[in-house]
């Protein structure tokens, strides 16, 4: 009998998940229902595939989308985050489980209880950060707990990067995932964490020059900046007592510190309309943040409002993205200096047809045995996308969303509720078919080092 899956949104996270499902519909019997609002870019996905069918839908059609989801055995939600809460809502309501790579929200999580009585699955958190972050971390912790050890310290970061081979600028990055993600990242709340058992906060306006440097072998050295908020992970990995937990984003060395002009200067700030801005160019964009001064150049400016020596290698990075050139922005209305800023960057940032991606991922552990002896471990990841299309984020996104899905089609997952995927019945399989596709650990021990307070 066959089962159909609705597939909503066909993004750039998603070329992975498509041709894995297509290449697993024959010999599990689905149909793919997939639904995009541009279908043309959507059929370029799935090469005339016959276990698919590609609709255009109003999501925000309350009898289209229903419909659809009462169709289906399970709905995949690819589509952006402001739209989840409305088909979880559907799932519930119609009985149908559901699969989606993004954070639960307080909205989301309060749906837990009804859900349950429904006797649905919604499994959140399972793309790449959150979801292999989850898994890896907890094959780890799960290992230490059953050998009788007590964790004493977790840190985790990830970053979506430009591969070695493709990396052509001086900032050693390119969007790899939202751009709007990456020029919002880190406003709305200080990042929150705990070392050695002492809280610690970062503000927005700090966050960019609180780094940490980690080296991968093979892959050289890294920086890490805060994410937001790391105690929530406390309670998710059962470590309400943990002495040390650090959630960060990676960067190559050097780029947090040039981002954070562009913080300090106001150029990521969301918050207000700049006047006159559809008529700027580069130049008088980043002019408008300067002080006004008709005898210093823009440059000489920056310069002295930073106080970078001439000979900063900042200078190179800021004149590669045309920061300071004439060039018009190209808008035909007002906007954010954030959305302005993001247009600007998309200019020189976006992958190459022949680029290639990378993801790293990176966690450390330290933790005291039942013997009572101290130990650590690194534990890496690194994947590369193959091209612009099938992108390392595509393939670690998309590829844990699919397995999931399969995984609750044929009844190996089946725990109703608001589901993240931290339990060994499902991260086991997951992580052991990941190492199919190149996506698997190399843990490595090191000799124990911890925090000053």
């Amino acid at each position: 009998m066959n089962k159909n899956i609705l597939l909503l949104g066909a993004g750039r996270s998603t070329a992975c998940l498509i041709q894995y499902l297509l290449n697993e519909s024959e010999k599990e019997n689905w149909h793919i229902t997939l639904v995009e609002q541009n279908t043309e870019f959507a059929a370029s996905k799935t090469n005339g595939h016959k276990n698919v069918t590609i609709l255009s839908l109003d999501i925000v059609d309350d009898h289209q989308r229903k419909e659809l989801i009462s169709k289906s055995d399970i709905v995949i939600s690819m589509l952006p985050v402001r739209f989840h809460l409305l088909v979880i809502e559907d799932c519930i309501l119609l009985k149908k489980n559901m699969v989606t790579a993004s954070y639960i929200s307080p909205e989301i999580e309060a749906k837990n209880k009804s859900a349950k009585e429904a006797g649905v699955t919604i499994m959140m958190e399972i793309g790449v950060d959150p979801g292999i972050d989850h898994m890896s971390a907890m094959k780890i912790i799960d290992e230490i707990r059953e050998d009788g050890g007590e964790m004493l310290l977790f840190e985790s970061f990830t970053g979506g990067l430009v591969a070695p081979e493709c990396d052509d600028n001086p900032w050693n990055y390119k969007f790899t995932w939202n751009p709007r993600n990456v020029v919002l990242a880190g406003q709305g709340s200080a990042a929150k964490f705990i070392q050695e058992g002492k809280y610690k906060y970062i503000p927005y306006h700090r966050l960019f020059r609180r780094t940490e440097f980690i080296d991968i072998e093979g892959f050289g050295k890294f920086e890490g900046y805060a994410n937001r908020d790391s105690l929530n992970y406390r309670s998710v990995y059962g470590l309400d007592d943990i002495p040390t937990i650090y959630r960060g984003t990676l960067r190559k060395p050097g780029f947090s510190r040039s981002w954070d002009l562009f913080v300090k200067l106001g150029a990521t700030d969301d918050s207000y309309i700049m006047e006159g801005s559809k008529d700027m160019t580069h130049r008088e964009f980043i002019n408008s943040f300067l002080a006004y001064d008709t005898h210093n150049s823009v440059e000489l400016k920056l310069r002295h409002y930073f106080n970078i020596p001439q000979d900063d290698p900042i200078l190179e990075k800021f004149e590669w993205l045309d920061i300071f050139a004439t060039i018009p922005i190209g808008i035909t209305e007002d906007k954010t200096p954030a959305q302005i800023l993001q247009i600007i960057l998309e200019k020189k940032w976006t992958l190459k047809e022949t680029d290639k991606d990378m993801i790293v991922m990176w966690h450390k552990m330290g933790w005291k045995t039942a013997e009572g002896e101290t130990k650590m471990l690194t534990s890496s990841m690194v994947v590369k996308g193959e091209d612009r299309t099938y992108t390392s984020m595509a393939k670690t996104v998309g590829l844990p969303v699919a397995i999931a899905t399969k995984m609750i089609l044929n009844g190996t997952i089946n725990e109703p509720g608001i589901q993240r995927p931290i339990s060994k019945k499902i991260y086991e399989p997951i992580l052991e078919e990941l190492k199919s596709f190149g996506i698997s650990f190399v843990e490595k021990e090191m000799t124990p080092e911890f925090y000053s307070n």
